[in-house]
């Protein structure tokens, strides 16, 4: 990874995104989405994970997260897309499941695998995932809007908490302002409330 786009602390709030090679639709089917929250799910319990913001798009996943000691973002995120990568191969390559797209992904992963330094025979994932440090009220708010808002201006929802695959039904669940009722959302994975994490990490807590 670049120096550009290494992660600067390791403990502190990240804006984050990862893309699949060829910005293929592979999120687009369910089994994938799966992958990518039982693996959240995973890192949550054992690797330090939290989780304040995502959304999954068709093929691309932007995050806010942190990292608790002894674990460093970094190393979590790495293992993260090796692992998903591995399960998403694992199905493409098993002949008993469903996937129209089977010989085409497979194919795709492989093409964009050559030349590549480290030899690999697959590529899922671009390498690079921006991350962006967050250390303040306006640029955390501007974050959480833009991961929020990505399914509102892709069309596939009107408003923002319809998407079932990102954090906004979570907060509009626990906004005075919301339509949507603690009593009706239904969480996909655990979210630790962002601005509880910033303040929290102000007062070192």
């Amino acid at each position: 990874m670049s120096e550009r786009y290494k992660v600067r602390d390791p403990h502190g709030l990240q804006f984050i995104t990862c893309t699949i090679v060829g910005w293929v639709d592979l999120f687009s089917r369910q089994v994938y989405r799966d992958i990518v929250l039982d693996s959240w799910r995973y890192c949550q319990q054992h690797k330090g994970l939290k989780i304040h913001a995502y959304t999954i798009m068709s093929n691309h996943v932007h995050m806010i997260v942190s990292c608790s000691p002894p674990f460093e973002l970094q190393d979590v995120m790495r293992d993260w897309k090796h692992f998903t990568a591995r399960k998403i191969l694992e199905y493409l390559k098993n002949p008993n499941t469903i996937e129209s797209r089977r010989t085409w992904l497979l194919y795709l992963f492989s093409y964009l695998a050559l030349g590549k330094k480290d030899k690999q025979t697959y590529q899922v994932w671009q390498h690079e995932y921006h991350p962006v440090a967050l250390y303040t009220e306006a640029v955390i708010a501007q974050k959480l809007e833009y991961i929020h808002m990505n399914a509102v201006r892709a069309g596939l929802v009107a408003y923002s908490e319809q998407w079932k695959y990102s954090s906004a039904p979570f907060y509009a669940a626990n906004s005075e302002r919301s339509s949507i009722s603690q009593d009706t959302y239904t969480a996909l994975i655990e979210i630790t409330p962002i601005w509880q994490a910033f303040y929290d990490d102000l007062l070192g807590g």
